[in-house]
């Protein structure tokens, strides 16, 4: 029932989602959300998972190149009705094997402490806490993960 397509961050339903997801995280991180915002533009994201149901655009997720052989893990968003239905387990599996396809050998992510759904959704699916990196280094709020990507070349194996 849930149809996942791979685009860009210039389809129309990606960033009508982020706008939602944008307004979730300015009431989730209160003060600090301008800290954050200017690390999740979505302008320039190649490489783009929007989740659908019935039609209707449910969730999405993106990749973005991070360093040699690193991509990370952004804009994850699930509509508050879509919740507890799969939605982004499919857009997070969908985006690692993208990333496979990609030849990327390691996804690397930021969440924060307010949002425990993600940390669950995050270590459910084989991601590990990491000492926080890049601009999160020093954000006591910030927690970061990581997860090896497996290649098309062992999966076929």
């Amino acid at each position: 029932m849930i149809e996942l397509i791979r685009t860009d961050s210039t389809h129309h339903d990606f960033t009508e989602l982020v706008m939602l997801l944008d307004a979730d995280l300015h009431v989730r991180d209160g003060d600090d959300h301008s800290f954050f915002a200017q690390f999740n533009k979505v302008d320039s994201i190649k490489h783009v998972v929007v989740a659908y149901y019935k039609e209707c655009a449910a969730g999405c997720g993106a990749i973005k190149a991070y360093a040699e052989g690193v991509a990370e893990v952004k804009r994850m968003f699930v509509l508050p009705e879509f919740r507890g239905q799969g939605v982004a387990n499919r857009v997070l599996a969908e985006l690692e094997a993208w990333a496979a396809e990609l030849n990327f050998q390691n996804l690397i992510l930021e969440t924060g402490k307010a949002m425990p759904e993600a940390i669950r959704l995050y270590t459910k699916n084989g991601y590990q806490i990491i000492p926080n990196y890049g601009q999160y280094k020093n954000i006591e709020t910030s927690i970061c993960m990581t997860k090896a990507v497996e290649s098309e070349k062992v999966l076929e194996q």
